[in-house]
C-alpha cells in the first residue's frame, strides 16, 4: 500500500484546552504554532503516524500576563521546555465515526501515555478539489502528572487553579 502524507490546515485547525480558574469557571486556551508528520496507509488512519508539536511560546489565554506566567518555571517552563510533543501509537476504531488515539505526550520534559477520544468526520474535497479530514480529539490530562504543580490557595478554600486540563483539539488535514 501507497502511504499519504497529511499536513495540518492551519486556518481550519485549532489545539485548545480549558482548565478550572478559583473552583468554578474554566479558562480557555490555545497554541498559535504547531506541527506535525502525519502519513497512514493509503486513507487508512488506522494504519498511521502521527508527530505533533506546539511551540510553548505561543500560548494564547487572552490574557499576557496570565500567558507569561504559564510560560515561566511555575508552569511549562518554555526557556527549558519550548515544546510539548505527542507521538502517537495506535489509531483504533470504535464505531463509524469513533476512535481512540493512543500516544506519548511530552510536556515539561516529562513523558507519559495518553488516550484521546477521536471522531473522524470522514473525507472530503473541498472546492478547490483538495481532499481534507477532519478530526476533533478531545481527552483530560492532570497537568501535575506532567510536573506542572504551581497553585495558590483562596481565602474561601479550594485552589486558584484546577489540576484537570481538558483538550479539545480540532483538526483540518490537507492531502499532500
Amino acid at each position: 500500500m501507497a502511504t499519504t502524507k497529511w499536513a495540518i490546515d492551519p486556518t481550519h485547525s485549532e489545539i485548545g484546552f480549558k482548565v478550572k480558574h478559583m473552583m468554578f469557571t474554566n479558562v480557555s486556551g490555545k497554541f498559535g504554532t504547531y506541527d506535525a508528520t502525519i502519513s497512514a496507509e493509503e486513507d487508512d488512519f488506522t494504519k498511521s503516524s502521527i508527530e505533533f508539536s506546539a511551540n510553548i511560546d505561543s500560548i494564547n489565554t487572552n490574557n499576557s500576563d496570565r500567558d507569561n506566567h504559564l510560560k515561566s518555571a511555575d508552569f511549562f517552563d518554555a526557556e527549558n521546555h519550548p515544546k510539548l510533543t505527542f507521538v502517537s501509537s495506535s489509531f483504533t476504531n470504535i464505531d463509524d465515526e469513533n476512535y481512540e488515539l493512543a500516544g506519548d505526550l511530552t510536556i515539561h520534559g516529562v513523558t507519559k501515555p495518553v488516550k484521546l477520544a477521536t471522531e473522524f468526520s470522514g473525507l472530503m474535497k473541498d472546492p478547490w478539489g483538495n481532499t481534507k479530514v477532519g478530526l476533533n480529539i478531545e481527552g483530560k490530562i492532570n497537568r501535575k502528572d506532567w510536573g506542572l504543580n504551581w497553585n495558590s490557595a483562596l481565602e474561601t478554600g479550594g485552589v486558584l487553579v484546577g489540576e484537570e486540563v481538558k483538550l479539545n483539539i480540532e483538526l483540518q488535514l490537507l492531502k499532500q
